[in-house]
């Protein structure tokens, strides 16, 4: 009788542990960084059911324009990203660098 309980106790932890491995993955998050001190402007966000991935991340780049990438992703097709730039690239206020003297 030992050697019954032994072994169903066995073949339930080799079940749990395979269930852990091939567990389903689902998942949601987003954050987001907006500092008035450094400029750094960005954000992301991304959902995933199983093999299907969907997201948005954007970001200041450092010419002015605004980046904005919307991506999904599964087994089929791999990663599909839509890049979009909004607005007009400048350079920033104040001197040029080619201005500015050298010492060595």
């Amino acid at each position: 009788m030992f050697k019954i309980i032994a072994l169903v106790a066995c073949f339930a932890v080799a079940v749990m542990a395979i269930d852990e491995i091939y567990s389903y993955p689902k998942y949601k998050f987003e954050y987001g960084v907006k500092d008035l001190h450094t400029h750094d402007h960005k954000s992301q966000w991304e959902h995933r059911d199983g093999d299907h991935v969907k997201g948005q991340y954007t970001l200041d780049e450092a010419d002015g324009t605004h980046r904005i990438v919307d991506y999904t992703s599964d087994h089929k097709i791999g990663f599909q990203p839509h890049v979009q730039r909004k607005g007009h690239a400048h350079h920033p206020h104040g001197e040029s660098y080619a201005n500015i003297h050298q010492h060595y």
